[in-house]
């Protein structure tokens, strides 16, 4: 009878023991598995792949932007060049100052169409842009001390300083080549090198240098870059 209630007991004390721990730490169920729901917190597949899409569009942006201009025209520098190499010659036979800044001018404004029209389609045929990315940074850079050179160019005509307008042209030619050549291909610096070191020799040279210079610059080094931009870079 003794050994039956010490075994009662111990069962009651076991049972009590059992409800005091699931009391005191109650065991959480795992949720059950959920379904994908379209409309709930988890992003669609097709989310996911729009937001690929719109990762490798910017991937594709910044890498275009931060690569060279390569529409730079080859076989239209050859052509800046002819006509260069014909105003030099011209300008040579010329006395008159007025007759001989006209030449020059309309020499320029014909090399600029010529530039202008043959880098447009050389980069429509590469599909590259003028008006971002690499294009519009070599145009800025560029613009500078081209637009810098037309005062310049009035004053020393009516201080009569015209001696000093072929190396002023041929430097400030060569720096706004330089400093477009920053975005572009390895050439157009090195034109604009070649520009500066003839300009700086026609600043010291005697005054009749100056159409020869100005041929040897004008026309030699853009059929000479142009050549070579041409072959190397697809004309």
């Amino acid at each position: 009878m003794e050994r039956q209630l010490t075994s009662s007991y111990k069962v009651l004390v076991s049972a009590q023991h059992l409800r005091y721990a699931a009391t005191m730490n109650p065991v959480t169920p795992l949720p059950p598995p959920q379904a994908h729901d379209p409309s709930g917190d988890a992003p669609p597949v097709a989310a996911l792949g729009d937001r690929a899409v719109d990762n490798l569009r910017y991937i594709r942006r910044a890498m275009a932007s931060a690569g060279s201009f390569t529409a730079v025209p080859g076989w239209g520098g050859v052509g800046m060049g002819a006509i260069g190499l014909i105003a030099a010659f011209v300008a040579g036979l010329q006395d008159g100052t007025r007759v001989w800044l006209a030449t020059w001018m309309t020499a320029a404004a014909l090399a600029c169409a010529v530039g202008g029209v043959s880098m447009y389609l050389k980069a429509r045929r590469a599909g590259v842009p003028l008006a971002t990315g690499p294009g519009r940074k070599f145009a800025l850079a560029l613009s500078p001390a081209l637009v810098a050179a037309i005062p310049l160019s009035i004053v020393l005509a009516r201080t009569g300083s015209v001696w000093l307008v072929p190396g002023t042209w041929l430097l400030l030619y060569g720096a706004a080549v330089v400093a477009g050549g920053v975005f572009s291909v390895r050439p157009v610096p090195a034109m604009g090198a070649c520009f500066m070191g003839l300009g700086a020799l026609a600043l010291f040279a005697p005054v009749s240098w100056g159409d020869p210079l100005l041929g040897l610059g004008f026309g030699g080094l853009h059929v000479v870059f142009g050549l070579w931009i041409a072959w190397s870079y697809g004309g």
